[in-house]
């Protein structure tokens, strides 16, 4: 290769890598400040550096691909919580009021072994942190290159909130909020699986 192969190749790389901050960067910030705005940075910042990285290009220094799969990780597991949030806050036009646990309130309803009450309860509570831990499981499984782990982390969660689900309000979040958290991890997995490969 030429001086000139090998400094592109350097440019590409850190280029890759100052997006790849900079969504992640958008992520920290929405994930504190709790704005939109910084979670739709966060979100353009991966889309542009998912197309740098899906040109072809010799593969650099091995750091960078290490460096770029830690950063990776990070941005799954901070900037999906916003990216979830912001989707289901335009699914449900923030009509569901929140809890103070995290979760949602559902009204009390009549089931086969209880009477119906005038109350409300909350339900999906620890979201935030469940959504972390499903992220990076998702991202290292791909980045581990096996994906089949996506469908045992999709069961445990589904298992774990089983008995929550009762009310539509509580499918829907679950639902929408799931796909919106491993679409966001597989993103940031496929950014490194592109760019090292």
């Amino acid at each position: 290769m030429t001086s000139l192969t090998n400094v592109l190749i350097i440019l590409y790389w850190l280029f890759l890598l100052l997006l790849t901050t900079g969504a992640l960067a958008g992520a920290v910030l929405a994930f504190r400040l709790q704005h939109r705005v910084y979670a739709i940075w966060s979100a353009g910042a991966l889309a542009a550096a998912l197309l740098v990285a899906a040109v072809p290009m010799p593969n650099g220094p091995s750091v960078f691909g290490i460096v770029l799969g830690m950063i990776a990780v990070g941005l799954s597991a901070i900037g999906g919580g916003p990216i979830a949030v912001l989707i289901l806050g335009l699914a449900t036009k923030n009509t569901v009021p929140q809890g103070t646990h995290g979760g949602i309130l559902v009204e009390d309803g009549a089931t086969e072994d209880t009477v119906a009450t005038s109350g409300v309860h909350e339900v999906l509570r620890g979201g935030l942190t469940i959504g972390i831990l499903e992220r990076v499981a998702v991202t290292g499984a791909i980045l581990a290159g096996f994906p089949e782990a996506l469908a045992v982390v999709v069961a445990i969660k589904g298992v774990g909130r089983f008995t929550e689900l009762s009310a539509a309000e509580a499918r829907e979040r679950f639902i929408i909020g799931t796909f919106a958290s491993l679409i966001w991890a597989c993103a940031c997995a496929a950014l490194v699986r592109l760019a090292v490969t």
